[in-house]
């Protein structure tokens, strides 16, 4: 499972977790909260109404004095009012009185009067001198209508001599709780849809972030050239930065003492031959000799120092090129154009092996690159065919579009590729024997062109041909 699920799903639990705890916690407190506040008011109520109803219950007519008179429109009341949204058009309060044996003397809706309440809870309790309160169902048959009760005591100084119940439906609080809970519910959702974007976004970015390190650092273990990515600027001071800029100085040290290890070891090699050449030449010199072969080997001694000397330049133009992590020129070069001007100056040696150039090089083939590495690698590409055709041959030079892509290639008429060395000549200091009469190459020149081929972007592929039979070098470069 990769890091940017596993953050997502541990985030999405914790905070589902979470979210599930609070929100059980607070579903499950919204209604008793509502009613405990329903409780608290008709206690203010209760005890209110008892000492307003204390004079006739102590006069013994609570059933057509004063006070039952002025409770006898209670149910008729209209108050019209709109309570957040909600319209109330009638008093659900129901008052209740009872004698100090439990006997109701009063009731406002007039249902249950000379029955015996002492056993119910809120008055036997008052009764009692306790505080009296009870839920009950309204019904036996609707168990969920229950009414809430809540007493208080009728004294005579300190003769209790009644109680007064105060009653309240809690269906007419369900409104109320059901709209609490139905905003508390699409609330808690939408948090949690924040907070799962907030993860998906903030997985996203430690996995992308992760994600382009690991890339990066699997590119340098192969050895592409891999700029060092850009972790946005989110990630400008963070550790993730600072373990891009860590790997990067970690790769260049251990490109650069691999690199000047490797060229000391080809370099070495590669020094012995002209320089053992030279050196027997300066030894024979040195003894009485002839006139032509002095002359023989003083030629000699010049042909392996220009040798040396083309190597040298090769070797630090391709270590200049292998050093490059991208582009620091970028232009519009018109391939055509640029390969008939190496031509030109390649005319000498064209004549001096008598070949012919069949120019198939169109007009105004442009892509965007480095003019002069564009020009190094083409001519790399020509000495090459040059070298390896025989006298008397033919090379044909072609620009042509492929896809959105320019194929540049060239081929010869030359012996084309052994087998054996298909798989390496792409590798430096290998190199294939040339014609009769030259010097053995450095292995350098398509090293260099493979370089700058993935600098540019574009593919390299050197392929024998049949009929005639040659070698067909073809660099495929994108617009």
């Amino acid at each position: 499972m990769r890091i940017g699920l596993r953050l997502l799903l541990g985030f999405f639990l914790v905070l589902g977790l979470a979210l599930f705890v609070v929100l059980r916690v607070l579903l499950d407190e919204v209604k008793p909260g509502t009613r405990l506040a329903m409780e608290d008011s008709l206690v203010d109520a209760a005890y209110t109404l008892a000492l307003l109803a204390t004079p006739d219950m102590k006069a013994g007519a609570i059933d057509s004095g004063n006070f039952a008179r002025s409770l006898q429109a209670l149910g008729d009341a209209r108050p019209a009012a709109n309570i957040s949204g909600f319209r109330k058009d009638g008093v659900d309060y129901r008052i209740t009185i009872t004698d100090a044996l439990g006997i109701v003397r009063f009731d406002s809706k007039r249902e249950a009067l000379g029955q015996d309440f002492s056993r119910w809870n809120d008055v036997a309790r008052t009764l009692r001198g306790e505080y009296g309160a009870r839920s009950s169902p309204a019904s036996p048959y609707e168990p969920d209508s229950t009414v809430m009760h809540v007493a208080a005591p009728i004294r005579d100084g300190e003769r209790l001599i009644g109680v007064l119940t105060v009653s309240r439906p809690n269906l007419r609080l369900e409104p109320y709780i059901q709209r609490s809970e139905s905003r508390i519910l699409r609330w808690s959702w939408g948090l949690l849809g924040l907070s799962l974007l907030i993860g998906v976004l903030f997985s996203w970015w430690i996995a992308s972030s992760l994600s382009r390190l690991r890339g990066y650092a699997n590119a340098v273990s192969r050895g592409e050239r891999a700029p060092l990515p850009v972790l946005g600027r989110m990630s400008g001071s963070t550790e993730f930065s600072d373990l891009a800029n860590a790997l990067e100085r970690m790769r260049l040290k251990l490109e650069d003492k691999a690199y000047v290890e490797s060229y000391v070891h080809t370099l070495t090699h590669e020094l012995k031959s002209p320089l053992a050449a030279i050196r027997g030449a300066a030894e024979l010199l040195q003894e009485d000799m002839p006139a032509p072969d002095r002359q023989r080997f003083a030629g000699n001694i010049e042909r392996q120092a220009e040798r040396l000397h083309r190597l040298i330049d090769k070797l630090l133009n391709l270590a200049h090129v292998e050093q490059m992590q991208g582009l620091g020129t970028r232009e519009t070069v018109d391939l055509s154009a640029l390969t008939r001007e190496l031509l030109q100056r390649l005319e000498p040696r064209l004549r001096l092996k008598s070949l012919r150039v069949r120019d198939e090089l169109g007009q105004a083939q442009e892509v965007q690159g480095d003019p002069f590495l564009l020009g190094q690698a083409l001519q790399n590409l020509l000495d090459n065919a040059i070298d390896f055709s025989p006298p008397d041959g033919e090379l044909m030079v072609r620009v042509q579009r492929v896809g959105d892509a320019l194929e540049w290639s060239v081929r010869d008429q030359g012996p084309g590729i052994p087998d054996y060395a298909s798989e390496r000549i792409f590798e430096r200091f290998y190199s294939l024997p040339r014609g009769e009469g030259q010097d053995k190459g450095s292995g350098l020149g398509l090293c260099l062109v493979q370089e700058v081929s993935q600098l540019h972007g574009g593919e390299l592929h050197v392929d024998n041909v049949v009929n005639p039979d040659g070698c067909l070098a073809r660099w495929r470069l994108p617009l």
